[in-house]
Formats: C-alpha cells, sequence, structure tokens
C-alpha cells in the first residue's frame, strides 16, 4: 500500500497531547500514564481515528491506546482529538509487530482489529494481524478475561481469520458475517471504512475470540 506523504504529520503528532513519542518506556507503566487503574482497550490499525475517538467518548471508564503504523494516516486521528476533551486516550506510531514490547503480560482487556490489510498474496499470511504469529503476541499480553474483537468485509481475510484462531487454540465465541443484520450490532461504532463499504451493500464480518491457558 503506497500512501501519500503529509507535509508536517511527524511534527504534528509530536505536539498532540495524546500521542505518545516512547511507548516502550511505559510498559506495565500504563496506569501510571493515565493516573488510574482503569482497564486498557487498544486498536491495532486504528487508521483515522474515528472508531478509537467515539469509543473513548462513549466509555470514559476505560482507557483506549490507539496504534498506527504510518504518520500520514496517524495524523488524521491526531487532527481529530481538537474537538476531544476526555482524558482516556492516547496515540501511538508503531509498528504492531513491536506490540509485546509496548504493554506487559496481562496489561490489556481488549484488542480491536478493525478492516486490516488482507495481504492477498499467500506469502505475505504471517503479516495477517489475525495470523497464529499475531495471535500469539496478542495472548501475550491479554489479561486472563482479554478478548479480540475483529471486523472486515474481506470474507477471504475473515475465513482465514476463523482457521487461525482455531490452529492457535483460541475460542470463538461469537461470530457473524452480516454484523448490521445481527444481535452484535447493537451498540457498534463504525468506522470509517465500515460506514463506506455497508453503504456500497457489502456485509460486514466480526468475530470475538479469546485463549485461556491449559
Amino acid at each position: 500500500m503506497r500512501l501519500r506523504n503529509v507535509p508536517g504529520a511527524r511534527e504534528t503528532i509530536i505536539e498532540s497531547y495524546f500521542s505518545i513519542q516512547e511507548p516502550k518506556t511505559y510498559r506495565g507503566k500504563w496506569e501510571e500514564e493515565f493516573g488510574n487503574k482503569n482497564p486498557i482497550h487498544i486498536e491495532v490499525g486504528m487508521g483515522k481515528g474515528r472508531f478509537i475517538l467515539e469509543m473513548a467518548e462513549r466509555n470514559p471508564e476505560i482507557n483506549y491506546i490507539g496504534i498506527e503504523k504510518y504518520s500520514s494516516v496517524l495524523v488524521r486521528a491526531v487532527e481529530k482529538t481538537e474537538e476531544f476533551e476526555g482524558k482516556n486516550l492516547r496515540l501511538i506510531r508503531m509498528d504492531a509487530e513491536e506490540i509485546e514490547e509496548v504493554f506487559a503480560p496481562g496489561e490489556v482487556g481488549r484488542i480491536y482489529l478493525n478492516f486490516s490489510d488482507p495481504w492477498p498474496k499467500d506469502r505475505h499470511a504471517k503479516r495477517r494481524l489475525t495470523s497464529t504469529r499475531f495471535l500469539e503476541r496478542y495472548h501475550h499480553i491479554l489479561a486472563p478475561e482479554g478478548r479480540v474483537i475483529f471486523k472486515t468485509d474481506n470474507r477471504d481475510l475473515f475465513d482465514f481469520s476463523l482457521e487461525q484462531i482455531k490452529e492457535a487454540g483460541w475460542i470463538l465465541e461469537n461470530c457473524t458475517y452480516d454484523l448490521h443484520n445481527s444481535e452484535f450490532n447493537e451498540g457498534n461504532v463504525m468506522t470509517e471504512y465500515e460506514e463506506k463499504f455497508s453503504a456500497k451493500g457489502n456485509p460486514i464480518c466480526r468475530l470475538t475470540a479469546f485463549r485461556h491457558d491449559l
């Protein structure tokens, strides 16, 4: 995926109150950064931030951390925070592969994966955020009752994800191939992509999964 450079993006991100510049220094200490012991929920690949900002506004008793790899995308989320008055949100520019270096074991209560890059070529399967490789990383940072919630309009990626969950020894808590016409749509917060794809008539797939140590 080739992204257009946004002049001044890095500077804008650095200057934001919500932006964390050295996230690895907070590993195991996020409650100190937020100033409370509220649950931590993260979104991996937050894009332009619509989802996580609305979640933070709806749930002030939960601390939210958005992760995005590209400055040219993250800066759009930073711009949206200008009207956000809460204190329960932080944004990080980082690669998801480093997630275990940023969060300690059991530190995260929920992980949201929304419309992740499908990496359609077979040789890139390990890069998919629902691959067994990433599920293992999530397992290390999730609390015992933690959950991963995944949404996509890409049926091939969704089917791949279901296979990976089984292979990784995770438990599928719930699953739907048409979120907006299911019982799980109540309270659903749409992302920019979700609104775009659903407007075209694309059904949205969603699953929730967890893993208990045996």
